[in-house]
């Protein structure tokens, strides 16, 4: 299992506390975009099977919605694969 499966597995079980560099990590393992901001404070988060464009704040922790809307959105991109 890679170490971005294993943090997702980590995510679904705890949603609270996680930064973005981890959030990177498993965008980069599913193959999704993880734009840093251009401008503002939320990175942008894209796939090329989906349509919508997930946001996530940089902030420290990252609240555990943003992080549920990630596990939805890998979920998303793997179904689609």
């Amino acid at each position: 299992m890679a170490k971005g499966e294993k943090l997702l597995e980590k995510m679904r079980q705890n949603p609270i506390g996680w930064r973005i560099a981890q959030v990177a990590t498993v965008c980069r393992s599913f193959g999704i975009a993880c734009n840093p901001p251009s401008k503002g404070s939320h990175y942008k988060l894209s796939h090329e099977t989906q349509v919508e464009i997930l946001t996530i704040p940089a902030h420290r922790p990252i609240k555990a919605p943003y992080i549920r809307d990630l596990i939805d959105f890998v979920d998303a991109v793997r179904s689609a694969s």
